[in-house]
């Protein structure tokens, strides 16, 4: 390996050790403040605004974005353009969390009499606990480093990784406190495939009335396999009289019985189908259809009411369609 290259790595490690410890050394600062900052964001009847300038800004906007998708509403609020007219997205009703690594930001300092006037409560996100950010914060969040990733320890490198990764822990630490569970999520992502996966019930995606194969157990071979040929989804229910499930057949089925006997028509449904089929009910999420069929690695479900009366059916296409997989 050539030297420029070892001596690459051996940078990007170090720089990688360094905000790693960074991390595991704002664990230990984590204290009674941070918990009444919690508190207090619970307790918001408003929005979290979150301020900040350069490096710290953008961190700022990410904290905001997590905490929006975690069932906290939140805004970003660059703080130079505050001070131009955007101090009028805030009420009294809110909470401004201010990050600034030295606590003297210009832009931040100049915006704090308005917040004090207003009557908000203030957390301030900082290195500096005697900077002026931190004497007017009504609480303190330390995220001192003891060098930064930048071999000159001037750019905002392990500092701005701790206030990101304090960021998520106020986020996850609210999400808890919140009881937001996997339906609220997913109806704040219903765009992406996670979201998908979340949102999507088996109700959403299911085929229904005419478009469900189904014969009775006395149903002959030939009747059998011409309502799966029509509904080409390679199977069918197989229910009794009272039209309750008692069993499916599937191509494979179909193609393992041929194997076994040439005449296969004058049998009954009920003779070649395999009992005690996958079920789900319509109420659930269609990844739990997706987790069923990967663990018994088949390609549709059943779908059935409390009375185990056939209501609907689902193929492993439909939720490819829906991109639930």
């Amino acid at each position: 390996m050539k030297r420029g290259v070892t001596l690459s790595l051996k940078v990007a490690k170090k720089v990688l050790k360094i905000e790693a410890e960074a991390i595991l050394n704002l664990r230990k600062k984590l204290s009674q403040n941070f918990l009444e900052a919690v508190e207090v964001m619970f307790l918001c009847k408003g929005k979290i605004i979150i301020t900040g300038v350069g490096k710290s800004g953008i961190i700022g906007k990410k904290m905001a974005a997590t905490l929006t998708s975690t069932g906290t509403p939140s805004f970003f609020l660059h703080s130079a353009e505050g001070l131009h007219g955007d101090l009028g997205i805030i009420e009294k009703k809110d909470v401004v969390l201010a990050i600034s690594n030295s606590g003297e930001a210009k832009e931040i300092i100049e915006i704090i009499p308005f917040l004090k006037r207003l009557g908000v409560k203030l957390i301030g996100i900082t290195s500096q606990p005697h900077s002026t950010l931190a004497k007017s914060s009504d609480m303190v969040l330390d995220v001192g480093v003891e060098k930064e990733a930048c071999s000159l320890n001037l750019a905002p490198t392990a500092s701005s990784t701790a206030t990101l990764a304090l960021g998520d822990a106020l986020a996850i630490t609210l999400l808890e406190k919140k009881n937001f569970k996997e339906k609220d999520f997913a109806l704040l992502h219903p765009g992406g495939s996670l979201g998908r996966k979340l949102f999507f019930k088996i109700a959403d995606l299911m085929h229904i009335y005419q478009d469900v194969p189904k014969v009775f157990t006395t149903t002959l071979m030939k009747d059998t396999l011409l309502e799966m040929s029509f509904k080409k989804l390679g199977f069918t229910c197989v229910v009794d009289q009272k039209e309750s499930l008692v069993g499916i057949i599937t191509d494979g089925d179909l193609r393992r019985l041929l194997e076994k006997t040439q005449n296969i028509w004058p049998l009954q449904a009920a003779e070649v189908m395999v009992k005690n089929p996958k079920t789900i009910l319509k109420e659930d999420l269609a990844a739990k259809a997706v987790a069923i069929m990967e663990k018994h690695s088949i390609t549709s479900l059943i779908i059935v009411d409390q009375s185990k009366k056939v209501i609907g059916v689902i193929h492993l296409h439909d939720l490819l369609k829906a991109g639930v997989v």
